[in-house]
């Protein structure tokens, strides 16, 4: 087919300067993040190889805000400490158990300055 994989994401926002430091600080990611021992580069966010679920959702769907088209989804490692971390840097996390199965893995969801819905994600071990 010749589509190797997600080449970017771009999104409008008020302050891009800004939110783009609030996604590097709080979440490492954008342009010079990546795995850790891996060469930053100034334009582009490195990520480590994973699986990523590309998935149109129906127009009613309950499973993100209806006044969003989209919402991002982060593949994470260590849920729990990045948790804390924003939990400590006052960003409001919202966690629910029947979010998360061992088949899934498990699920908790904030929002960035501008209101824009992000789910992180960690897979079950092995995934």
């Amino acid at each position: 087919m010749g589509v190797l994989g997600i080449g970017g994401l771009f999104f409008r926002a008020a302050d891009p300067q800004a939110l783009t430091a609030w996604y590097r600080d709080h979440l490492g990611v954008g342009a010079g993040c990546g795995p850790a021992g891996d060469s930053p580069d100034d334009w582009a966010w490195r990520v480590a190889a994973g699986p990523v679920v590309f998935q149109p959702f129906a127009a009613d769907t309950d499973y993100f805000a209806a006044d969003h088209q989209w919402m991002l989804n982060l593949r994470v490692e260590g849920l729990d400490a990045l948790l804390q971390r924003l939990r400590a840097a006052g960003i409001a996390i919202i966690t629910r158990d029947d979010w998360d199965t061992p088949e899934t893995g498990r699920f908790a969801r904030i929002h960035d300055p501008e209101g824009n819905p992000i789910e992180l994600w960690e897979p079950p071990a092995g995934a």
